[in-house]
């Protein structure tokens, strides 16, 4: 396993408590053998992998915010073609409400993997829920898992061919998901003690263009929106340099992070993205400035 040693950040990191490869623990090791200064685990819809980290050591003077990216519906008169997510950084993970509404995008999920495997049995594709739990272990199973199955079975030759052929929108086996509405997850986050961000903008329909990514961040600073995610692997630097000039315009903070899934998506490292990724500390301070101090921690020993 390569590591880079180019301090930095990455607030966007996936762990086994939802989609990714790697234990929370392994992710701790590996930011820190990555002389990595701090990070974030943002499960999809879940909280498990940051109470995985409660009573762990932080390795040496890594500093670790909780988060979460919550599956929202977008504002009214938006259409997204999918979930518009909104990252939820240095949150209590003890906040009743908040847990309340993952619960409920938790069950949401369990209830749609069993819909998804009978769109498949009925397309001749014999897997079982046992299979896909096979690739899930203690985390939310999601269709990555599914797709590991169908690899498994020899159904798909790799990850890109699983969702082209069976999981992705439009195709056979496509389930839509539940999502809240962005208002209630943003007031969510903030009644949690912290700070809602815009995942990967470029994602987002109209994200590339400047003034249907205004009018969006117009209604989504109404709600309390307070940062946008300027720094991503799939973000081209006109886009960065769109999204910084967002932030100004909005006084929204701005973070970053690679969505590093582990060997779901081998060309992404943590902290590095492709490779050439570097994400200034200077944006965690802004941002942990502005979470509750329950939301955030410092490391004080080397345990790697």
């Amino acid at each position: 396993m390569e590591f880079n040693h180019l301090g930095g950040i990455d607030l966007h990191i996936h762990s086994t408590a939802s989609d990714g490869t790697r234990s929370p623990s392994d992710l701790l090791r590996m930011a820190s053998a990555s002389a990595l200064e701090a990070i974030a685990i943002t499960d999809h819809d879940t909280l498990e992998g940051n109470r995985d980290l409660l009573n762990a050591a932080i390795p040496g003077h890594l500093h670790l915010l909780t988060g979460v990216e919550i599956s929202t519906q977008a504002p009214e008169g938006f259409h997204m073609g999918g979930s518009l997510h909104i990252l939820a950084y240095g949150v209590d993970v003890a906040d009743a409400p908040l847990q309340e509404a993952l619960g409920e995008l938790q069950a949401a999920r369990d209830a749609r993997i069993p819909r998804i495997l009978e769109r498949l049995n009925n397309l001749g594709v014999p897997i079982t829920m046992a299979q896909v739990m096979a690739h899930a272990g203690r985390g939310t199973i999601g269709r990555p898992h599914v797709a590991r199955a169908l690899i498994q079975l020899g159904a798909a030759a790799d990850i890109d061919q699983a969702f082209d052929r069976y999981l992705g929108r439009g195709a056979p086996a496509y389930v839509d998901k539940y999502r809240i509405p962005c208002q209630r997850a943003v007031a969510l986050i903030r009644g949690a003690g912290g700070v809602a961000v815009l995942a990967h903008p470029y994602l987002v329909a109209g994200g590339g263009e400047s003034e249907s990514l205004a009018a969006l961040l117009k209604a989504l600073c109404a709600m309390g929106l307070g940062g946008i995610e300027a720094y991503y692997p799939q973000h081209p630097p006109e886009a960065v340099a769109l999204y910084l000039e967002m932030a100004r315009r909005f006084g929204l903070l701005v973070t970053g992070g690679t969505d590093y899934h582990g060997d779901l998506s081998p060309d992404i490292q943590m902290g590095r993205g492709a490779g050439d990724m570097h994400i200034p500390y200077a944006l965690y301070e802004a941002l942990a400035a502005r979470v509750s101090p329950k939301g955030r921690r410092q490391g004080y020993g080397d345990t790697h």
